[in-house]
């Protein structure tokens, strides 16, 4: 082997391990120490939220929402925003397992601000095709009952995920008294 050959030999070993080194140094840095390169975790108990009702409205002819609100109560020192932007995520819990699902898309009704060490209202909207009956629809409560049955029947409770903070808000189902103070309506 000539002396060039060996030296481009050098300069190719050794061009290639300064590569991998840096590529893993740059690794490095790019991780978090407190978590090993994990995200922390979500954080659950700075703001808790109460059902407070229902109810069901025409979106349009061929549309009905659920709309179901909830009191939040911030128990931190800072101010949160809630709105439907792009790092906002409301999934549902499934009654079975636990799983979440993003089946049917849930959305915040209206922006929120919730100030440090208070309470303020939220109210999620569902909003799914619906042929609204007609007034005179004897059977018409029926439909909009079973309208609302099949929207809640397997969902536990709704979570919302702000990705800004990295916090979770759990809202807890109420459908068992909604669809009993529904079987009472007529």
């Amino acid at each position: 082997m000539s002396l060039k050959n060996a030296f481009w030999i050098r300069c190719l070993v050794g061009g290639t391990l300064i590569l991998l080194s840096s590529f893993l140094v740059g690794r490095s840095w790019q991780r978090d120490p407190t978590s090993d390169g994990l995200r922390p975790n979500w954080s659950r108990a700075s703001i808790r939220a109460a059902y407070v009702g229902s109810q069901i409205k025409e979106a349009d002819k061929a549309h009905a929402s659920l709309i179901i609100s909830y009191n939040l109560e911030n128990d931190t020192d800072s101010d949160y925003r809630l709105d439907n932007g792009p790092r906002m995520l409301i999934l549902s819990r499934m009654k079975s397992g636990g799983s979440l699902s993003q089946e049917q898309a849930v959305h915040l009704s209206y922006p929120v601000f919730l100030p440090a060490r208070q309470q303020a209202r939220l109210a999620l909207e569902i909003t799914q095709p619906f042929a609204w009956p007609a007034k005179e629809d004897l059977e018409g409560l029926e439909k909009i009952r079973e309208f609302v049955r099949r929207r809640l029947e397997n969902v536990g409770e709704f979570v919302l995920f702000d990705e800004a903070s990295h916090g979770q808000v759990e809202l807890p189902s109420a459908w068992g008294a909604l669809q009993n103070m529904s079987k009472g309506i007529d």
